[in-house]
Order: structure tokens, then sequence, then C-alpha cells
């Protein structure tokens, strides 16, 4: 079954929850995104009924978790959201899987006055539910923290405002100890007995160690060669700590460079948001909600030695901080496409509605991954015209 709800549904997507013939859970937002799709919409009884048997779910977004937390009629599904959920208490749960990492959970009302002298620096700020690096800061030092805190104080209304709470609730944050290394995210599924099928894994690129942005992502074969096996462990590592089954997660981690993995967060029941998940079909060709619903596993040799020396990649076009969203009158999709080059597909965004004017996928050499991580760092301002 699948929950669709905003901020996004792609028309990949779409086709993909009729082609599986797959219900989705009646509501208003399901109807907007739905509508002329020919897609089965069941009500919260039915839903509910089929939930209570176990059926698998999608949910595309986060924003609607609280429907299936609040039910009632399958407490451990509840409970594995949850974990996952609260960043604070997927720390907890799986400190014994990394149990020399130091972390704290801290009312948003004694952010002033908490002692973070002992925090071992740089550390990270975040609210405990959170997405798409909304309220992430880094601290660096003992003396930054006052003006991180009167930062935050100063976000967390448009944090709230622009987020429903079940998605980012900035009344409770996360202070943890910064890891370093590169960064990459999973979307991998368990299955009925708890094992771990991954069925992507992008490289998350950053400018510099103070970067916190989702910007660039890409996938290549000799990405999957190198981390599938550690990959794979690690995830049956993290299920079996959280009690994983019939279950799906956008899970981001960092590697250092003795190799060591550490979990970032676990996002539940769904692959990488904002239907970036779709990315994993462009870049190898299967569909991940249909791998995940008929328990498929991808043939990881054959498709290497398909798109080796490729690389597939994701762009966001995010409205740089400074630019008045409300002053943009038109963007410059075709300027931002043919700087990038490559694109399979752009996805135009409602910048008055989420700080994001698009989504781009990008098919290109491996050898080219360097021109593009330049590229997709530059200012993007220039593509926004104000008025």
């Amino acid at each position: 079954m699948f929950l669709l709800d905003a901020p996004y549904v792609s028309d990949f997507l779409l086709k993909s929850v009729k082609g599986l013939n797959q219900p989705v859970l009646d509501t208003p937002e399901a109807r907007r995104f739905a509508a002329g799709a020919g897609i089965e919409l069941i009500d919260e009884i039915e839903f509910a009924a089929r939930m209570a048997m176990g059926q698998r779910i999608y949910a595309n977004s986060e924003n609607g978790l609280a429907k299936l937390m609040d039910c009632g009629c399958n407490d451990d599904l509840a409970r594995r959201i949850g974990v996952c959920k609260d960043k604070a208490l997927f720390r907890e749960t799986v400190a014994g899987v990394h149990p020399d990492y130091r972390f704290m959970r801290v009312p948003l009302e004694e952010l002033e006055t908490v002692d973070v002298s002992a925090m071992p620096y740089p550390f990270v700020a975040k609210p405990a539910r959170g997405f798409f690096s909304l309220g992430v800061h880094i601290v660096n030092t003992l003396e930054e923290w006052p003006d991180v805190v009167r930062a935050i104080m100063a976000e967390r209304d448009a944090l709230n405002r622009e987020y429903p709470e079940a998605v980012v609730d900035a009344g409770e944050f996360l202070l943890e100890e910064s890891l370093r290394g590169e960064e990459y995210a999973i979307d991998v599924y368990f299955d009925g007995a708890g094992e771990p099928v991954i069925l992507n894994i992008l490289h998350h690129h950053f400018v510099s160690d103070d970067d916190v942005s989702d910007r660039l992502y890409y996938t290549s074969a000799s990405i999957i060669r190198q981390w599938l096996e550690p990959f794979t462990a690690y995830c049956a590592s993290i299920g079996e700590a959280c009690g994983l089954r019939d279950f799906p997660i956008h899970l981001e981690v960092r590697v250092d460079e003795a190799g060591a993995i550490n979990s970032i967060e676990a996002n539940p029941l769904r692959f990488a948001g904002w239907c970036v998940a779709d990315l994993t079909f462009h870049a190898w060709g299967f569909n991940p909600y249909e791998y995940y619903f008929a328990d498929k596993r991808p043939d990881w040799p054959a498709l290497l030695a398909e798109h080796e020396g490729r690389a597939c990649a994701m762009v966001i076009g995010d409205v740089p901080p400074g630019v008045d969203r409300d002053a943009i009158v038109s963007v410059d999709l075709d300027g931002f496409a043919d700087m990038l080059g490559g694109v399979l597909e752009l996805r135009p965004i409602d910048h008055s509605e989420y700080p994001v004017f698009a989504f781009a996928f990008l098919g290109l050499p491996e050898a080219d991954l360097d021109g593009l991580k330049e590229r997709a760092t530059s200012d993007f301002s220039r593509f926004l015209v104000t008025g």
C-alpha cells in the first residue's frame, strides 16, 4: 500500500503505484496528486485493516507518518517508524553498534543553558525530527555555541511553518559528535526475515567541512562495487538493533578514513525523499518500488558490467540564502539544465512554497564527475529572475 503526501509526487511514482496495483490511502493530498492517474483509493478503515494484517507500506513523504503511528492498528510498525523518525531515539537504539559515539538529547528551551563543554568538537546540532538538512548547524568551538543557539531560535518558527511537526519538530534537538569522512545515502529495504536488500547507494558531495547542503548526489558502478558488501553488513546490524522487517529506509552514513561506518539518520518507510528514489531507475534501469513490494533483489554483477564507466546524479536547484522567494518572477530552467549538462529529467518545483526551484537527474561519464561537482556548487541565483 502507498501513502502519498506533499511535498512532491512524481509521475514515475504514480505510474509505479498503478502498475503495481497497490491501493493508496484516501486523503485530500492523495486525491490531489493522484487525480486522473487511475489509482485505487481506500478509506482509513480498509487501510488500517490491511496494515494490521502486515501488508507492506511505502510513504513517499514523512508528512503522513503521523497517520500510521496514531491509528493504533499496528503497534510494531508504529514502533519502527518512531525509532527511525526520532533522531535522538534512533541514536539511542543503535548505541550498541557505536559504543564510543557521543550525543545528547536537549529540549529547545534548554539550549541556552545546557553545558556543551564536554562535547567533542566539532559537533552537530539538529532537530530531533527533521529532514532535508533543515535546522542543521555545525559547532566548531565552544565559543560558537551562543551564536548557533541564536540562529536556531531565529529559524524555529520558519521550520515549523513550512513543514508539519511530524516532519520537522524544532522543539527538541540532538547534539551529536560530528562524523568525519565521506557521506553516502543508502536506499534499502528489509525483507520478512530482516535481511537488508540494497537498491541504490548515492555519494553525497559537499563543498567543505561546514557544508550541510543537499545539492548533489551521485551513483556509479565503482561506488556500488566498493560499498555494496560493507554497507549490506552494516545495514544488517542496524536492522537487528531496530527490529526492522518488511520495512524500507533511506539510511545516511559516513565512512571515516579507517573505513569505519556510522549512521547519520534513518528515514522510515521510504527511500530518497522528494521522489529522488526515482534516480535508481535512471541509473540502473529497475523500479525500486517494484523491487520492494515484490521482494526482488538487484542482479548487481550484471548491472555493474552493463553500466561500467557511467554515473547518474541528482542536483537540487535550491534557492540560495539571501534571495527573496516572493520576489522571484521567473526561473531560467533551460539555462539551469544547459549549465549542468546531460539532463535526463528536469522537475520544476514551486519555489514560492519550498526553497527549491528544480530537481535535475543527469547521466554522464564517471570521469566527468569533477566538472559536475564544480558546476553544481556554483551560485544558482543567476537562474532566478527577481522583480
